[in-house]
C-alpha cells in the first residue's frame, strides 16, 4: 500500500550541457512544456544478441502499457547515472547487469500524446549483457520479450512503443554493436 505521506521523488534539472542547475519533483518536471532533466536508458542483451524489451505496467503514471527499452528512469539528485541505472535494473528486473558500460548521451523533447506529459531529457545511455533470468517487478513491468532486430522491426510496426524508444536506441547503436560483437545484426 502506498504511503501518502512519502516524500516526493526529486529529479536533477540540467542545462543543455548536462550540468545540474537544480531539482524538481518528478511529475512536475514532466508536465507541459517539460523541464530538462537527467535520465538514463539501459539496453541489455542475452548471449545470442537479442535485446530485452519491457512493456511498462498499466499502473505507471507515464506511458503505461507501452513497450520500451530494457530499463529507463531518473537518477536521484547527486546519484551517478551509472549507479542509478544499475539500481533500477535490479529494482525492475531483479537482476544485475553484466558488463554494463556507458554508451553516450542524447538530449530530446518528446511529448507523450497518451498521457499528456513531456519527456524533456538529457539521457545517459548504457548497454550491457545479462546472464540471469529476469524477474520483472509487476508494479513496474507487465511483460518482457527478447527480440532480434527483425523481430523488433515487426513489433515496432504493430505495437505501441514509448515516445523516446527509437531516439535512445538509435543513439546507443554504436555501443550496442560493440557489446553484441556482431551477434544479432544490430
Amino acid at each position: 500500500m502506498a504511503n501518502s505521506s512519502a516524500a516526493p521523488i526529486m529529479l536533477e534539472l540540467v542545462d543543455e550541457d548536462g550540468t545540474t542547475i537544480g531539482t524538481a519533483e518528478k511529475l512536475s518536471a514532466h508536465e507541459p512544456p517539460g523541464r530538462l532533466h537527467r535520465a538514463f536508458s539501459v539496453f541489455l542483451f542475452d548471449a545470442t544478441g537479442r535485446l530485452l524489451l519491457q512493456r511498462r505496467a498499466l499502473e505507471k503514471y507515464h506511458s503505461p502499457g507501452v513497450w520500451s527499452n530494457t530499463c529507463c528512469g531518473h537518477p536521484y539528485p547527486g546519484e551517478p547515472p551509472f549507479a542509478a541505472a544499475a539500481r533500477r535494473v535490479g529494482e525492475e528486473l531483479g537482476i544485475a547487469p553484466f558488463l554494463m558500460r556507458e554508451a553516450g548521451t542524447v538530449r530530446y523533447n518528446h511529448p507523450d500524446p497518451l498521457s499528456g506529459l513531456v519527456e524533456q531529457e538529457f539521457n545517459h545511455l548504457f548497454v550491457g549483457l545479462l546472464d540471469q533470468e529476469p524477474r520483472p517487478a509487476p508494479e513496474e513491468i507487465s511483460e518482457i520479450a527478447f527480440v532480434t532486430p527483425e523481430e523488433l522491426e515487426k513489433r515496432h510496426a504493430s505495437d505501441t512503443f514509448s515516445t523516446w524508444f527509437m531516439t535512445v536506441l538509435d543513439a546507443a547503436r554504436p555501443a550496442v554493436r560493440e557489446i553484441t560483437d556482431g551477434l544479432g545484426g544490430w
